[in-house]
């Protein structure tokens, strides 16, 4: 074997080697899931190698390459796109075209990006937004949001909760031509994070008078007190979204401080006096059997750093809707939630499912065997039809 013929044999080996990516027998398209993940690893290795040599915060140059991934707001033969601000908060706004005799449905959606990146105008969204306008012929504000690490929480869920109360305003509504008795809102991930969080801050403001008819939560974060349930043990180096990720995504959404970072990595980060707060992430009490097998619920060591005094973020409810008192729950909106069986935040919505149903909510829970973090974005065969899954549940209760 000559020297060029075992250079190109190590190199094919190693080629082989970072693209081979161990999937799950029912994942759907495997080729193409296997090479969206390269691409995202590939450019998530160049941004971390750019952070360790001080060039640039990971999450500025994701930004970056995001940026490249926006569209503007054209407007097509069904739907007129265009881009405004509720309350000074950035906003696109998706009018169907088409005439009706009677005011439309609305549905106020929050992207995600673990607080740190997204954007309504990333084409992924304004497509979603545009079919889902000209399929329930409904006015869609998807809404943008101050990200970390330049802003930090409360920042983003004050900024969509002050666009969202603009949106529910008597004379906004009747501008965009929305019943006020068919408002829906709803967000993916960090968004499905936002959309809980401000549900609940909207059910006891009452200085807004309209209020949502539903939220619909796709693989929403809900938790940041314990990052050892099963899901985020069985799925900790899934595709898209794993463990390191969602714990730094939590943590920038705080701090850039790195040692809330590392507290949360190893779950010690929760201080004793808010131990308390443990039994609303309980997952031996919230899963379904058929989540729990093969796992064991131990009592948590509580931490003595003081992280949580410089950064309470994690344990406010505003941050983390699962910690919600049951008299906070009750009377939220219908729900929809989707979760994925292969995603870290699997567990965040099932258990919220189970505390919703536990407080008279009614609660349609969608789950997807072979599903993942993203995939209703995704461009694949699964995501249109968890796509048309999500639209028909609007339709029906919207």
């Amino acid at each position: 074997m000559g020297k060029r013929t075992f250079l190109l044999l190590i190199l094919g080996v190693m080629g082989a080697w970072y693209v081979y990516m161990p999937l799950p027998d029912y994942i759907e398209e495997p080729w193409a899931v296997v090479s969206m993940q390269t691409c995202l690893k590939t450019l998530s290795n160049l941004m971390l190698l750019a952070e360790l040599l001080g060039i640039s915060h990971y999450m500025t140059s994701a930004m970056f390459v995001m940026s490249f991934l926006e569209t503007p707001p054209i407007s097509d033969e069904n739907v007129t796109v265009v881009d405004t601000t509720f309350h000074n908060v950035p906003v696109r706004v998706y009018v169907p075209k088409r005439k009706t005799e009677t005011p439309r449905r609305g549905l106020f959606y929050i992207h995600g990006g673990g607080w740190c990146l997204g954007s309504a105008e990333l084409s992924s969204y304004d497509l979603l937004s545009r079919r889902t306008a000209h399929r329930l012929n409904a006015v869609i504000i998807s809404t943008n949001y101050r990200l970390a690490p330049k802003y930090h929480f409360p920042a983003q869920f004050e900024d969509v909760y002050n666009s969202l109360k603009w949106f529910l305003r008597q004379d906004v509504l009747q501008k965009y031509g929305v019943d006020p008795t068919r408002v829906g809102i709803s967000g993916d991930s960090a968004g499905g994070n936002l959309a809980a969080a401000v549900s609940q801050q909207l059910l006891r403001d009452q200085d807004v008078k309209v209020k949502v008819k539903v939220q619909a939560l796709i693989y929403p974060a809900l938790q940041a007190l314990d990052f050892d349930l099963p899901s985020y043990r069985e799925n900790a180096h899934s595709p898209f979204l794993p463990r390191s990720f969602m714990v730094r995504f939590w943590s920038e959404y705080f701090t850039t401080d790195r040692s809330l970072e590392r507290a949360m990595s190893s779950n010690q980060h929760v201080p004793p006096q808010s131990g308390h707060l443990l039994r609303f992430a309980n997952w031996s009490a919230l899963l379904p059997e058929r989540f729990l097998q093969g796992h064991v619920y131990e009592d948590r060591a509580l931490s003595s750093s003081k992280l949580a005094n410089k950064y309470p973020g994690f344990l406010d409810v505003r941050a983390a809707p699962l910690l919600a008192e049951d008299t906070q729950l009750h009377g939220l909106p219908r729900t929809y939630v989707l979760t994925c069986q292969y995603d870290v935040l699997r567990d965040d919505g099932v258990m919220y499912v189970t505390r919703l149903r536990d407080a008279g909510v009614q609660v349609t829970h969608d789950h997807i065997e072979n599903g993942f973090h993203g995939v209703l974005t995704s461009g694949l065969k699964l995501g249109y039809r968890l796509e048309d899954q999500y639209i028909n549940w609007l339709r029906e209760n919207l």
